[in-house]
């Protein structure tokens, strides 16, 4: 099996062109790794956790955009913001972005590092001072940014309002009011864009290795988060 063939095989995710339409299926892999190396769209520039896809269905850009969630088990609909920012300033955004959620707050971390990707295993913390986790996440700021296999939410039940830093690299807030979520994003000049669309939309494809892994491992136990 060739370089190609096997990069295609370990990152295929949710969210792409089935693999017979794939963009990146015919391509050298002088091309696929000329593709991977650029970081840069204008002014956004890309963590290495993921890359869009080779003819460029969507271009990754900064911007916010309001949905609605709607819990079919429930049928509450809840607001949504979606954004996506650049990587020099996105994990000092995503850590502003937990100060509306209290003192004390839950967290739950996200992997899809065993597997094929489609299956996610969710890990819960109650009660973790936020200064604590806000110093934890800085700790581990290369696997935050860079591994795309790896997530993490952190949430106030009691309000409740939950912000994720999600393995795609985007931030999605939940709550009934996100205006305090809006001021956050419009002092990092991050801007309302309804018409954004976000890399999770079209074909994509992500990066981790066992290194991030082994680091993944290294945050669970600081958060004190058993399997």
């Amino acid at each position: 099996m060739g370089f190609l063939q096997r990069f295609l095989k370990n990152t295929y995710r949710d969210g792409q062109s089935p693999r017979n339409e794939s963009s990146f299926l015919d391509l050298t892999e002088d091309q696929l790794e000329a593709h991977l190396n650029i970081v840069r769209y204008g002014d956004f520039v890309l963590t290495d956790a993921v890359r869009p896809s080779y003819d460029l269905q969507i271009v990754p850009s900064s911007g916010y955009r309001h949905d609605l969630f709607h819990d079919r088990e429930t049928g509450v609909k809840i607001p949504v913001l979606m954004a996506s920012a650049s990587r020099e300033q996105i994990l000092d955004l995503f850590v502003d972005l937990l100060n509306p959620l209290g003192d004390f707050v839950d967290v739950v971390l996200e992997t899809s590092h065993e597997g094929d990707g489609t299956m996610h295993q969710d890990m819960y913390r109650e009660h973790i001072d936020l200064p604590v986790l806000k110093s934890t996440l800085y700790d581990f700021e290369e696997l935050l940014l860079d591994d795309g296999c790896m997530g993490l939410a952190v949430l106030n039940p009691r309000i409740p309002l939950e912000v994720q830093f999600d393995e795609h690299k985007l931030l999605i807030m939940y709550g009934q009011d996100l205006s305090v979520f809006e001021e956050v994003l419009d002092e990092y000049a991050v801007s309302c864009r309804e018409d954004i669309k976000f890399i999770t939309e079209a074909e994509h494809v992500h990066s981790s290795s066992d290194d991030f892994l082994r680091k993944f491992e290294q945050l669970r136990y600081r958060l004190g988060i058993d399997e």
